[in-house]
């Protein structure tokens, strides 16, 4: 699986590569691409919670990418320095959606979204506090001694299987026909065509995209899909959108700080700390470079503290790794840093830009379902390849990871099922006995964020069971592992590189 170098076969550029500027512009681009559905999602879910003005609407969005690309430029140049994008995170999102209902309901003075959205920065902000902490002080990083690949092995995959329900790709009214297309062009090009030309082997995402939203525009523009229609591209929407629109801290006014929505926030930062963990793992194993470090661990965390601190004082919802941009390295194998900086800079520059926030949300939902089963179907693989390192004839280590991927899978189910995070408070007081530990907001809000994030319930299984259940550090494929996990000593943080080196 790997060359002389170390770096694995199929990375075309790996971590420190810069290829030339021309080609990292479009890679780069491609890199955001995959993220575009999720970072445009939650931006649209928060404006339509809040009940935000239409007017509003398209800087609120090119906010979250502005945020994305500062994020995305700091963590790759004075955090971890892995080649991965950063963005709006579902994992806060549940909590967000509980501030904004509160809120709302308690009828504000002036306008209610206003009101619900500078409640939801000081959250933020707050919460974000303290997962620096977690970061710079090492706290994560210190469980890096008790994880093994069968820890890690379920909790990747459930990261690639969380969106296997989501309505771009299960939706009934959904365009499979489009959906279809666009995977297959991207199989087309990724895996049929790779070696017939460079550009397939390089930039199959973009092609494929590009390729299935031009012919949406076309059928849309013919009349042969309607407004209504799934996979109808607005392309009035677009020429009507602002030309550049002013977008800069504290631009809704200055965050509100309240307890309860604090403490329910640090339940979707805990989530969000879990993910990022599994992110890096799965982000190091396709670029062909050992396991993360602990000091690498530390550092991306805290680093996403500080960008959330960042993105609450802007006026967003939050900011974490994300795993979409991690399965296009599967597939193109460009783990360049220098590549998603490029990308980064594109997105910080073009979130100003109304048009190109616009043009992004003319991209339909199968398409986006296309992309989706395509990046997050080689995150679940990535995941399930870690298990290498592990004795799969031991009925310990089967037994760990089946359960850790059945609950990752069935807790949310069932957490989707109660319906909100008020609804599953409620039925918590009704626990006897604990009832009014387990019902208190803190508590039951905690649970329920946790409780709906696939990759944070499974890991959490996942690592009780294998630190608890007798097992050989030889079975548990501790010993093989970290033999291929860099040594601390192999991550310069920002403050040996830029200021010891003096």
């Amino acid at each position: 699986m790997s060359d002389s170098d170390g770096r694995s076969g199929f990375v075309e550029y790996g971590i420190e590569d810069r290829p030339p500027i021309p080609t990292s512009l479009l890679l780069g681009v491609q890199h955001y691409l995959t993220m575009v559905g999720a970072n445009v999602a939650v931006p649209l879910i928060l404006a339509g919670a809040l009940g935000m003005p239409d007017a509003v609407v398209p800087r609120f969005v090119g906010t979250f990418f502005v945020v994305s690309g500062i994020a995305t430029l700091a963590q790759t140049t004075f955090g971890n320095r892995y080649p991965i994008v950063q963005g709006a995170p579902f994992s806060m999102l549940a909590p967000a959606l509980a501030v904004i209902g509160v809120v709302q309901a308690s009828d504000p003075a002036g306008p209610a979204w206003e009101a619900a959205l500078l409640q939801l920065q000081g959250a933020i902000v707050v919460a974000a506090v303290v997962e620096i902490a977690v970061g710079y002080l090492g706290l994560l990083g210190r469980l890096r001694s008790y994880i093994s690949p069968v820890i890690i092995a379920p909790t990747i995959a459930l990261i690639g299987l969380a969106l296997f329900n989501a309505p771009q790709v299960t939706a009934a009214s959904g365009n499979w026909w489009l959906l279809g297309l666009t995977l297959g062009l991207i199989v087309l090009f990724s895996q049929y065509l790779g070696d017939a030309s460079r550009a397939f082997q390089l930039f199959p995402v973009l092609l494929g995209v590009v390729v299935a939203w031009v012919i949406a525009a076309v059928l849309s523009v013919v009349g042969f899909y309607a407004p209504e229609t799934s996979g109808y591209v607005d392309l009035a929407s677009v020429a009507s959108a602002p030309a550049l629109m002013p977008i800069y801290p504290l631009q809704w006014g200055t965050p509100q700080i309240e307890t309860a929505f604090v403490i329910g926030m640090l339940a979707g930062v805990a989530a969000s700390m879990l993910e990022s963990f599994g992110d890096y793992h799965a982000v190091a194993r396709l670029s062909g470079v050992g396991a993360p470090s602990k000091e690498r661990i530390n550092h991306g965390i805290g680093m996403e503290g500080i960008m959330n601190v960042f993105a609450g004082l802007m006026g967003t919802g939050g900011s974490t790794s994300y795993s979409e941009n991690i399965g296009a390295i599967g597939l193109t194998g460009v783990a360049s840093r220098y590549v998603v900086q490029i990308g980064a800079a594109v997105m910080l520059v073009v979130g100003f830009v109304g048009y190109f926030g616009q043009l992004i949300a003319t991209i339909p939902d199968p398409i986006v379902g296309g992309l989706y089963v395509a990046m997050f179907g080689q995150i679940v693989a990535v995941g399930l390849s870690n298990l290498e390192y592990v004795d799969l004839d031991s009925s310990r280590n089967v037994f760990v990871v089946g359960i850790a991927l059945f609950t990752g899978l069935a807790v949310p189910a069932y957490m989707g099922n109660v319906g909100s995070a008020a609804a599953f408070r409620e039925g918590m007081r009704g626990v006897a006995v604990l009832g009014p530990v387990l019902g208190a907001r803190a508590v039951a809000d905690t649970i329920y964020v946790i409780g709906s994030t696939g990759m944070a319930v499974g890991g959490l299984v996942a690592f009780f069971l294998d630190n608890t259940i007798d097992g050989t550090r030889e079975e548990r494929g501790l010993v093989e592992w970290e033999q291929a996990t860099e040594e601390d000593a192999a991550f310069r943080s920002a403050f040996d590189r830029f200021l010891r080196d003096d």
